[in-house]
């Protein structure tokens, strides 16, 4: 196994309209790196998985299972397994998303 790998390395894909990302897989859980467009929207949707949301860069306005908040870096967003959530993008944004179990709709 190769354990250190450049971010530059790992493909970047749109899975949502304005939705960039970059995936890291282990066994139990999925990192995610996104790159999101200002004004880009994430519909409301629920998984299954467990979902913390770390905003690392602009302005996201986030509705979690009714409860909407502009995020900024430095807020952290915990989302329960099947809670209904959406966002949308205030300014361009920079997010790391962790998803337990593993995201295997993102491989």
């Amino acid at each position: 196994m190769n354990y250190f790998q450049a971010l530059s390395e790992i493909e970047e894909k749109e899975y949502l309209p304005g939705f960039h990302g970059k995936m890291i897989h282990l066994n139990g859980f999925t990192l995610a790196l996104w790159r999101i467009e200002a004004g880009a929207i994430l519909p409301e949707h629920h998984h299954v998985h467990e979902q913390v949301t770390n905003l690392l860069a602009g302005k996201m306005e986030m509705t979690v299972n009714g409860v909407t908040q502009i995020c900024e870096p430095g807020i952290i967003v915990k989302i329960p397994s099947n809670v209904v959530h959406a966002g949308k993008a205030v300014t361009e944004c920079q997010v790391l998303d962790v998803f337990q179990p593993r995201r295997e709709d993102y491989e």
